[in-house]
């Protein structure tokens, strides 16, 4: 089991972890303006003032692992996070961004409260030591090819080199061709190990690959961040957009801005339901 050092479980002024209400992290998929981050950046500062939660606004500089190369990837790494920096400070919001190279760690870091590590990056060693070495809290998507009891091992390369800020975050398996299940197991059997766990419910739907614009279905998000809140976990990532069939990116899972704050209500009923039960 791995430990991780309760006295240290703060993540931008908030304790994590156990039976502690869960974190979020909010935001549109990838940069698309100042103006885009500026409407979610408000909406989110309102949900997290309403409810006292803390919400970590999000977003990417860049899309490496798009499907296509025509794909919008975003406006490069120091134009995007003077523009998330400069919104996110706007509204007195912490922040998390992707990096895909140990180069961008340390950029990125300057930046952001939170660097997060994507799905098919989880076992480059350089990426994921970098980003240890930042002293930053990193969200590292578990691959759609890992299972639970080898998440571990992601997590015990990051804390090699003596940092414990690290979250494991669950966004379902490949399931054949073009498809993703989410194993509700895979909560239990992470959190058991000492791990603290993420559920990313939007990207959980997409229906990746099948041709250029990889497809989703956004009306699983509530349903499975309904159970996976059930089961228990330490945090929730969500991607919200004003009108998502318009997004650049992931426009079939991002979920509606309007529905941002119902899914926090929900997910914190759920939670503390559960976690008052144990």
């Amino acid at each position: 089991m791995i430990t991780m050092n309760s006295e240290k479980n703060f993540l931008a002024g908030r304790k994590i972890g156990g039976n502690n209400p869960p974190f979020f992290i909010a935001g549109p998929c990838v940069i698309e303006s100042e103006d885009l981050l500026r409407t979610v950046a408000k909406e989110v500062k309102r949900v997290s003032e309403k409810f006292g939660v803390l919400i970590l606004f999000k977003s990417s500089f860049d899309k490496a692992n798009r499907s296509s190369v025509e794909s919008f990837r975003g406006p490069g790494i120091h134009e995007g996070l003077s523009l998330l920096k400069k919104v996110a400070a706007e509204f007195s919001l912490p922040t998390l961004t992707d990096i895909h190279n140990p180069e961008e760690a340390g950029i990125a870091a300057e930046y952001v409260d939170m660097l997060q590590i994507p799905a098919f990056l989880c076992r480059q060693t350089d990426l994921i030591t970098a980003a240890a070495r930042t002293g930053k809290w990193t969200n590292i998507k578990k691959g759609q090819f890992v299972a639970p009891e080898d998440a571990r091992q992601i997590a015990e390369k990051f804390t090699s080199i003596g940092s414990d800020r690290v979250t494991l975050c669950e966004r379902g398996y490949t399931f054949g061709y073009n498809n993703l299940v989410v194993d509700m197991r895979s909560f239990e059997i992470m959190r058991s190990a000492g791990l603290h766990v993420v559920f990313d419910a939007t990207h959980s739907t997409q229906l990746p690959g099948g041709g250029k614009v990889s497809g989703g279905d956004r009306r699983m998000a509530f349903p499975l961040m309904r159970a996976a809140c059930a089961v228990g976990l330490d945090g929730l990532f969500t991607e919200i957009h004003p009108n998502p069939p318009e997004a650049k990116s992931d426009a079939t899972n991002q979920l509606y801005l309007r529905d941002f704050e119902n899914l926090v209500a929900t997910a914190l009923k759920i939670d503390r339901l559960v976690k008052e039960g144990v």
